[in-house]
């Protein structure tokens, strides 16, 4: 609904995954030790305050590069971004609701879950690797060819998102779901 309404950006995009993995964060936090078939998959010892440290350091991240710096021409796009930093976006506002809700019932249900804590791990590695190429791209290939990334135009967008939309994918598949624990 949000891509129908023009009110999606790279900012939208990116921020939403780092919500979701917050929220993944937490409610995991709280719920993986009543859930039986959850598997906790870290490198060493749980790190909540790991994760949440990593967290701080993407979120300024993304904030001044894709919230401000990716559309600082571009009047509409930023006041997009400043409504979704500050929850004024109803369309992400409900899909973060719809995050929370999802990962709530997967604990509930006892679904088969890959948890994990830490300062890298695979989700916060696409976050990372995500913010790195698409800082990158922005600053070499999009502010280097003004002609063909405008304002009128979200070619630029586009560009700087795909990279990071492709890493989800394969991380999402690497990562599969895993096979119930029998008792």
């Amino acid at each position: 609904m949000s891509v129908l309404n023009g009110q999606t950006t790279v900012f939208y995009i990116i921020y939403f995954f780092w919500w979701n993995e917050l929220i993944r964060i937490i409610i995991d936090t709280l719920m993986y030790k009543r859930n039986p078939n959850a598997v906790l998959s870290s490198n060493g010892s749980p790190s909540f305050f790991g994760s949440m440290m990593q967290m701080g350091v993407y979120f300024v991240f993304i904030v001044v590069f894709f919230g401000f710096m990716a559309n600082w021409n571009n009047t509409h796009i930023m006041m997009i971004n400043m409504q979704v930093l500050f929850f004024y976006n109803w369309f992400f506002n409900i899909n973060l609701l719809f995050v929370i809700a999802e990962r709530i019932y997967l604990h509930k249900r006892q679904s088969p879950l890959r948890i994990s804590f830490g300062t890298f791990t695979p989700h916060m590695l696409v976050l990372h690797v995500s913010i790195i190429v698409g800082a990158v791209l922005m600053f070499f290939v999009v502010r280097n060819f003004p002609d063909t990334f405008t304002p009128n135009n979200l070619w630029g967008s586009v560009i700087i998102i795909l990279p990071f939309l492709g890493f989800k994918m394969l991380m999402n598949w690497w990562m599969e779901p895993v096979k119930t624990v029998s008792r």
